[in-house]
């Protein structure tokens, strides 16, 4: 029961109750962008973002195929993981110096899951932020400060509207604070979020679309991945998914957002170039024959860092909620086996350090 209450209400409500087409060569795609941003494209021949004939967005080159069957099957199915999930008694280590926020250096800080706050050149931006529990998802780690301390931001990143990247009353809490942030997210999603905020700006992006952030701020482009959408039972795909590249100053920073594998990354490189900071996710991918398709193993994420050219492998989206079956900290101890595999440095992801200082270790 749990593990239908921590992926299926915490993402979707439920997940997968649904059995998503085979796309075949007969169907007309259409393809969309918003006409206000750049499109940085991978190629001449990139026509945009694609929708399936009945206007839900699809994956470049996977079509999302599960069903409620397969859901039944992975939930009524032994977790051959329970034991050792029951015994893992570690955590995420949590080391924060409050200097970091109150100096005027950049930084680059996680806050469990796939939150990040990062400050570039003065410009604060908020990744996916859920900062505190609510009825469907509880933190196995804590904030590295609380909730009062939390700096003014620039720009707030929301990679799609799953619960676990999208929370309506961590929003809440960021827009009355900060009235003047500007939210940042892909296509469609601002009519997930527009009635949480208090009227700020809200720019929707495809694929491949830099937003505008003026001439001051990073370059942030919003970028695709492998995975689908859904908050309640009508609005399947209604929304785009995706994740982030921040440039600035020669520095780039790329959030892969939730993803399986696929050659979206080689894409995502021949637009953008070569990330020095990778934030891969890593965690809530077993059982692997069921998650695959919405979530990287660790192993097939060092292949997509590896194909990026990143210089630092910082994993996430583990340790901080119970959305599958692996134990809390599996994912970490699969990249500590491999770690000769990555062709970069492995960052171990300390939630409130500023991991810009790996830049200090080269």
């Amino acid at each position: 029961m749990k593990r239908i209450l921590g992926l299926s209400f915490a993402i979707a409500l439920p997940v997968f109750i649904w059995t998503m087409a085979i796309n075949n060569n007969n169907e007309k795609m259409t393809f969309v962008s918003n006409n206000d941003l750049e499109t940085i494209a991978p190629s001449d021949e990139w026509p945009g973002t694609p929708k399936n004939p009945n206007g839900k967005f699809e994956n470049l080159y996977h079509p999302f195929e599960s069903s409620f069957g397969d859901l039944l099957k992975w939930q009524t199915s032994k977790n051959p993981y329970k034991e050792a999930k029951e015994r893992e008694n570690r955590k995420l280590v949590v080391d924060f110096d409050p200097a970091t926020l109150s100096g005027k250096g950049d930084y680059l800080i996680w806050l469990g899951h796939a939150s990040y706050l990062i400050r570039l050149s003065g410009i604060t931006t908020l990744i996916d932020p859920i900062l505190m529990d609510n009825m469907f998802l509880k933190r196995d780690s804590e904030l590295p400060f609380p909730l009062e301390d939390f700096p003014p931001v620039d720009y707030i990143l929301i990679s799609h509207n799953h619960r676990d990247h999208c929370d309506k009353q961590s929003i809440e809490f960021l827009s009355g604070k900060y009235p003047r942030a500007v939210f940042l997210t892909g296509l469609g999603v601002g009519k997930v979020i527009r009635s949480w905020t208090d009227g700020q700006e809200i720019q929707e992006a495809g694929w491949f679309q830099r937003f505008q952030t003026g001439n001051d701020s990073p370059n942030i482009t919003f970028v695709p991945s492998r995975h689908w959408s859904r908050r309640w039972l009508w609005d399947d795909n209604k929304s785009l998914w995706g994740g982030f590249f921040i440039e600035e100053r020669g520095r780039k920073i790329y959030f892969m957002g939730d993803s399986g594998k696929g050659p979206h990354f080689e894409d995502i490189k021949n637009a953008l170039g070569t990330p020095d900071f990778c934030l891969m996710g890593v965690g809530a991918f077993r059982p692997e024959w069921f998650m695959h398709q919405s979530h990287i193993s660790p192993t097939d994420a060092i292949d997509a860092f590896n194909l990026l050219g990143g210089k630092y492998f910082i994993p996430m989206h583990f340790g901080t909620f119970d959305l599958s079956d692996e134990p809390r900290m599996e994912p970490w101890d699969i990249l500590i086996d491999n770690r000769e595999k990555i062709e970069g440095l492995l960052i171990e992801p300390v939630i409130g350090q500023n991991l810009l200082l790996a830049e200090e270790l080269n």
